[in-house]
């Protein structure tokens, strides 16, 4: 009996043994040769960029990688310069302005669309991302024209308003895909213990929309922040002109010498405000662009 036994579990296959975790996610070397290959071709424009703004004199002639004498007098020039720190002043105030009148007025209006039982919704959703398509350069003239017969021409409300213009559209359309992730029950709880339809979307649905919020807000800011055509073409001095604009403006020792320093110093520091932010917020980023993406 015994030998029987000792026979079938001879025959018997064996179990397959398991690979380590670690072993079968390992990815392969050519995986990480790639991935590191893609961050160098996105980071190195920003790295020449740095660099250049290192440099001075006859420095910015060489294309060497690593700046020949490193120095910080570009960076202490532009800040010595008033209207480039009006211009840090002017675009903080209009991107600002801008991405909390964007959420105060696109949240409102998204709720509605999400909410409301209303006929061609998405004929009204549709005509609104219509709006963020149009060209700038279209409306640049005529807003220029009645900007300067109102007085609104070379003002914060000047950008403020053409700017909300263009941002309100991806603000609704991004909420919108949040507000219908958002079970109604919640709210009608809220109802049921006596808070209002306002109290119950500001305690209850914003709180669990923040990530859409968060994503609207730092994508509006961005905007608002890098926007050069209408900058140019209603302002007219250091008053309201923001930073995209005023470097635009910046100039050399002499008539024909391109700053190519200065500029390089003062794009760099406009666009680490932006960096920080999206490192910060980059979760929510994600989590707002891929909302309604995956149902179920």
């Amino acid at each position: 009996m015994e030998a029987a036994t000792a026979s079938q579990a001879a025959t018997r296959p064996r179990a397959k043994t398991k690979k380590p975790r670690a072993t079968r996610d390992k990815q392969p070397w050519y995986m990480w040769v790639a991935v590191a290959a893609i961050v160098v071709f996105c980071l190195f424009p920003f790295y020449w960029l740095i660099s250049i703004s290192l440099k001075t004199g006859n420095d910015l002639q060489s294309s060497s990688l690593i700046p020949p004498n490193p120095t910080l007098d570009n960076y202490q020039s532009i800040f010595k310069n008033p209207d480039f720190t009006k211009a840090l002043r002017n675009s903080a105030v209009v991107a600002l302005t801008t991405t909390v009148l964007a959420l105060a007025v696109g949240s409102f209006c998204a709720y509605a669309l999400a909410r409301l039982k209303l006929r061609g919704k998405f004929a009204i959703l549709a005509i609104v991302l219509t709006i963020s398509t149009f060209p700038q350069i279209a409306i640049a003239a005529p807003l220029f024209k009645l900007w300067s017969d109102i007085g609104l021409f070379n003002t914060w409300i000047g950008l403020i308003i053409p700017y909300l213009t263009f941002a309100l559209p991806l603000t609704v359309y991004i909420l919108v895909s949040f507000f219908r992730e958002i079970p109604k029950d919640l709210e009608e709880a809220a109802l049921v213990d006596g808070a209002t339809h306002f109290e119950a979307f500001r305690k209850v649905v914003v709180p669990l929309a923040a990530p859409g919020l968060a994503t609207a807000g730092i994508l509006t800011f961005i905007g608002a922040w890098n926007e050069f055509l209408l900058a140019v073409t209603l302002t007219s001095s250091s008053k309201a002109r923001t930073v995209p604009a005023a470097i635009a403006f910046f100039t050399g020792a002499t008539e024909h010498e391109v700053p190519y320093g200065s500029i390089s110093a003062a794009s760099v520091v406009i666009s680490v405000p932006l960096i920080i932010m999206v490192l910060l917020f980059q979760k929510r980023i994600v989590a707002g662009l891929t909302a309604g993406a995956v149902k179920g």
